[in-house]
């Protein structure tokens, strides 16, 4: 009885360890998925919240992982839209929105990662050259499309930052 006694504690905190390790290599890979597009940054780092949450070394409430699961889930979609935003802010047409969106698709896949930055500026201006707005009204479309990606990526390493935040504090306490 004492032996299985023994295994058991040594089982359960090699397990803690290892959730307390594997949501570590979460936070981290969240943070660079925040600069990355192949990479979900704030639903990784949500992760590592979630794994540090089932170890004993931290106990969040279901309140607050609530919170930070929808925080990771809308910065996550934002990510994709503020882009197009941006585009009508800066006086993107439908077209401009829409070059903005096929870009940022085509070019994770045909430039990545530089894709995600150089697609939605292109296909922004691509699409505001075939209505046959001028080049420089296409250029604002265009920059207005990569300020929106900046406010994405912004958005991201915020939310990525504050769950970082929250699952070294629970380390340290």
């Amino acid at each position: 009885m004492l032996v299985t006694t023994m295994w058991k504690e040594k089982s359960d905190t090699m397990g803690d360890l290892l959730l307390a390790a594997g949501g570590s290599v979460l936070i981290i890979l969240g943070i660079v998925g925040c600069v990355l597009p192949v990479i979900p940054g704030p639903p990784l780092s949500f992760t590592g919240l979630l794994l540090l949450h089932f170890s004993k070394y931290a106990e969040f409430s279901f309140e607050f992982l609530l919170l930070f699961g929808s925080i990771a889930v809308i910065v996550t979609v934002l990510d994709y839209i503020v882009p197009i935003w941006g585009t009508k802010k800066f006086g993107g047409s439908k077209a401009g929105m829409w070059g903005a969106a096929i870009g940022l698709v085509i070019g994770i896949f045909i430039l990545p990662p530089l894709g995600i930055i150089v697609g939605p500026f292109a296909g922004a201006v691509i699409g505001e050259s075939i209505t046959g707005k001028n080049a420089a009204n296409s250029f604002r479309a265009g920059l207005g499309s990569l300020l929106g990606l900046m406010m994405g990526v912004g958005l991201k390493l915020a939310a990525s930052l504050v769950m970082t935040f929250h699952f070294v504090k629970q380390l340290i306490v």
